[in-house]
């Protein structure tokens, strides 16, 4: 099995689906959130986008710190998300055809001041972070369809796009 090609499919499909989800980002929803204990809508968009760049992460190094300076870009508006999540897929993707597959194999973790919070092989934190976009693009497609935001297909039709 080619595990690399099948992430860079699986990859650049993600990439369009929420590319489809970008195209309806409101403009004036930044600071809305279901529930207080809800991530804001920009900071939920800007977390989707971010994770694209994490196979460059992954590949290049042995583990993340989040106490060691990771500062993801901070979006303002659909402008910026959509230019963001360009360089996030393009570093990504890159990295993903740069990589053999023995590069997968080894350890890599996300940390905090040294104390591993979880811990995969590089193949299951790339794994990982494309199941994070999944899950956190359903998050946002609850948060349009709250707010009467037409909810584009990812999978299939949805009930607002019946064509896909």
């Amino acid at each position: 099995m080619d595990t690399l090609k099948n992430f860079k499919d699986e990859f650049t499909e993600e990439y369009i689906t929420t590319k489809k989800f970008l195209n309806n980002f409101p403009k004036d929803k930044n600071d809305y959130a279901p529930h207080e204990k809800s991530m804001k809508m920009m900071a939920l968009t800007n977390h989707i986008i971010d994770i694209f760049g994490w196979p460059e992460i992954i590949l290049n190094t042995d583990c993340l710190d989040l106490s060691a300076g990771y500062n993801p870009e901070k979006m303002n508006d659909k402008a910026d998300l959509e230019a963001y999540i360009k360089k996030q897929y393009t570093a990504g993707i890159n990295a993903l055809e740069a990589a053999k597959e023995e590069d997968l194999k080894p350890n890599w973790s996300i940390q905090m001041n040294g104390q591993k919070i979880m811990e995969w092989s590089k193949y299951g934190a790339i794994r990982h972070g494309l199941n994070q976009i999944t899950h956190h693009r359903a998050q946002l497609g609850v948060y349009y369809r709250l707010l009467d935001i037409e909810v584009p297909g990812s999978y299939g039709p949805s009930a607002d796009a019946p064509n896909g």
